[in-house]
């Protein structure tokens, strides 16, 4: 596997983990350690963004392009 496909894949998971930690817990929540989860919540689904993003341009640059062969005909 390229290491872009790794970090995309790992940016996904960041992703829905972050969504998970953001959604499970309620609105208005007054215990500062289930507001804490949901603020972490946040940052690792952002974050989880930006991972998944480096890793498809990562993936992108690093893809083999077939060479150019060019005819002369002299």
């Amino acid at each position: 596997m390229k290491m872009g496909i790794g970090i995309a894949i790992t940016g996904i998971i960041m992703f829905t983990s972050g969504l998970v930690m953001f959604y499970l817990i309620e609105l208005g929540q007054t215990d500062p350690l289930l507001r804490f989860v949901k603020n972490i919540g946040t940052f690792v689904g952002i974050s989880g963004m930006g991972v998944f993003l480096a890793g498809v341009l990562l993936h992108l640059i690093n893809k083999n392009e077939p060479s150019l062969k060019e005819h002369s005909d002299v």
